[in-house]
C-alpha cells in the first residue's frame, strides 16, 4: 500500500504517470508496505497467463527474492526509476523515503534493486548509470544499504501512517537497529539469484 498523501499524475510524455506526494513526506517515512491485496504470481501461474496479459505484469509488476512476480494492487505499479530515487526498498517488506520529499514531487525507486530479467534503459538523468542492470543490486548494495542505515534513524522520529501494516515482529526487528542491538538486514536479500 502506497502511502496516503500520494497520487497517481501525469508527469510528461516520455515517462507517462507517476506517484507525486499530496504533503510533505519526511525522510525515514515508510512510503509503501507489501501488504494482503497485492497479488504475487508465481512461476507456474505466469507460464499459463495470455501473452498479452504476461506482457502487462512484466510491465507492472516486480520480481521479489524468490523470483515470483508480486503486482500491486494500488499507486504503486506507478513508482518510476530513478538514479537519484527518493525511496529505497528495504529488507524487511517496505520502502522509505531516504530524502525528504516536498509537495508536488514524484516519489521515485531505483529499478536496479527489483531483479529485472533484463537491460532497462530509462529517461536520461545526470548520472554516470545510464542503464539499469538485473545485477545492480550485487553491484550497488553496499552503497545503498549505506543510505538505508542513515534513514531508517529517522524512522521513529516522524509520523507513520503504514507502521500497522508492518508484522509485529519486523516492528521488534526494527525496535533492536533503532537501540543498536542489531544491524539493519542488507538490501541485498532482495535479490534474485537466477
Amino acid at each position: 500500500m502506497m502511502h496516503p498523501d500520494t497520487e497517481l499524475r501525469f508527469i510528461n510524455e516520455k515517462v507517462g504517470y507517476g506517484v507525486v506526494a499530496t504533503k510533505f513526506i519526511p525522510e525515514g517515512t515508510i512510503t509503501w508496505v507489501q501488504d494482503d491485496l497485492d497479488h504475487v504470481f508465481y512461476t507456474s501461474q505466469v507460464e499459463k497467463l495470455h501473452p498479452k496479459s504476461a506482457q502487462m505484469l512484466e510491465k507492472y509488476a516486480f520480481r521479489n527474492r524468490f523470483g515470483d512476480l508480486v503486482l500491486c494492487w494500488d499507486l504503486a505499479k506507478y513508482v518510476n526509476h530513478s538514479f537519484n530515487s527518493n525511496c529505497f526498498s528495504t529488507a524487511y517488506g517496505f520502502e522509505i523515503a531516504v530524502r525528504d520529499i516536498q509537495v508536488g514531487e514524484e516519489l521515485t525507486d531505483d529499478y536496479g534493486y527489483l531483479n529485472l530479467d533484463e537491460v532497462f534503459e530509462p529517461f536520461r538523468e545526470n548520472t554516470s548509470r545510464t542503464k539499469v542492470y538485473p545485477d545492480d543490486l550485487v553491484n550497488y548494495h553496499k552503497e545503498w544499504d549505506g543510505i538505508l542505515q542513515k534513514s531508517i534513524l529517522k524512522f521513529e522520529k516522524v509520523y507513520q501512517p503504514l507502521i500497522d501494516l508492518v508484522s509485529e515482529g519486523i516492528q521488534l526487528e526494527l525496535q533492536k537497529i533503532l537501540l543498536g542491538e542489531k544491524e539493519m538486514d542488507s538490501i541485498l536479500n532482495l535479490y534474485y539469484q537466477r
